[in-house]
């Protein structure tokens, strides 16, 4: 059975063409007690404050965290989930990479 290189690796890279933005790291919702003793939240976990949304990346080896509001966290789901099929997608490229190379006559035996 000859496999078709060439085609999946087309198909990914369609797919990778296909994606809108991209934005590197994660999309955290976050929610707090507050300083108030006396509040709700402080005796029920339900009602604590939040959603607070944060984006979460490394930049030069150094974690970098910034605050983004409601209407900026949906606006930019999409891109954070961009991001992690992108990371899929080059995953799929790499392993076909890889089968590819094992199954060549030129490759090396191991």
């Amino acid at each position: 059975m000859t496999v078709d290189f060439d085609g999946r690796r087309r198909e990914l890279t369609d797919q990778i063409a296909a994606l809108g933005p991209t934005l590197p790291g994660s999309l955290v919702s976050r929610s707090s007690r507050c300083g108030n003793r006396n509040c709700h939240c402080h005796t029920d976990p339900e009602m604590r404050h939040g959603p607070y949304w944060t984006w979460t990346r490394s930049v030069s080896g150094k974690t970098v965290t910034r605050a983004l509001t409601d209407e900026q966290a949906e606006r930019y789901r999409a891109w954070f989930d961009n991001a992690r099929r992108l990371r899929e997608l080059v995953d799929q490229l790499k392993k076909l990479a890889i089968e590819q190379a094992e199954t060549d006559d030129q490759w090396p035996a191991s």
